[in-house]
């Protein structure tokens, strides 16, 4: 066996620890994240639909105006009412709720893992991989600034989901720091 062959077993194998380990950490997370959110329930909110007659029948509406000649021969729709508020309330949450907070906790703890195994290995000579990360390797407290802020940019991001509406990508913004974060702990450990 050559020398350039035995590295590149050594990269390939190095490669499929690397994949090994990322996956077995998502598992755990999403696994985790799924025990914590409990059985799936889903809420279905059908559309309350109201008859014609009574529509006329309340006082504070206006009357329907009446079919023409020529479109008799058609049925007149039944409006449909949702309600709104009913279907709001049904998907609407607290953003400082049980679960953003253990997923927001779990998020700072992660970073803080990554930015002490970080900080550690730079110590020791090793070097940092990410490029943006890799711009506060300088001091300390640059560093730990840098993964201060992505917990808070983690937090920032999940609250316009929040506020848009869109419940599964604020938990999901929180589980994919939780996982890369994982990640690089777990990588970093295995690269001393």
């Amino acid at each position: 066996m050559r020398i350039g062959q035995r590295s590149l077993i050594r990269i390939y194998s190095t490669l499929n620890l690397r994949r090994f380990t990322l996956a077995l950490v998502a598992t755990c997370v999403l696994t985790g994240y799924a025990r914590a959110q409990g059985p799936l329930r889903e809420t279905v909110v059908f559309p309350q639909t109201v008859e014609i007659s009574t529509l006329l029948s309340l006082p504070s509406l206006t009357p329907v105006h009446e079919p023409t000649p020529a479109a008799e021969g058609f049925a007149a729709p039944t409006p449909i009412i949702e309600s709104r508020a009913a279907l709001k309330e049904a998907t609407a949450h607290q953003f400082w709720d049980r679960e953003n907070r253990v997923l927001f906790a779990a998020t700072g703890i992660a970073a803080t893992g990554d930015f002490l195994i970080t900080r550690a290995n730079l110590a020791s000579g090793g070097r940092e991989l990410n490029p943006v990360t890799r711009l506060f390797t300088g001091s300390t407290p640059a560093l730990a600034s840098s993964f201060a802020l992505q917990t808070t940019a983690v937090i920032g991001v999940s609250y316009l989901f929040h506020k848009t509406g869109h419940h599964r990508l604020e938990r999901l913004t929180s589980v994919v720091s939780i996982t890369t974060s994982s990640g690089a702990v777990a990588y970093g450990l295995t690269h001393r």
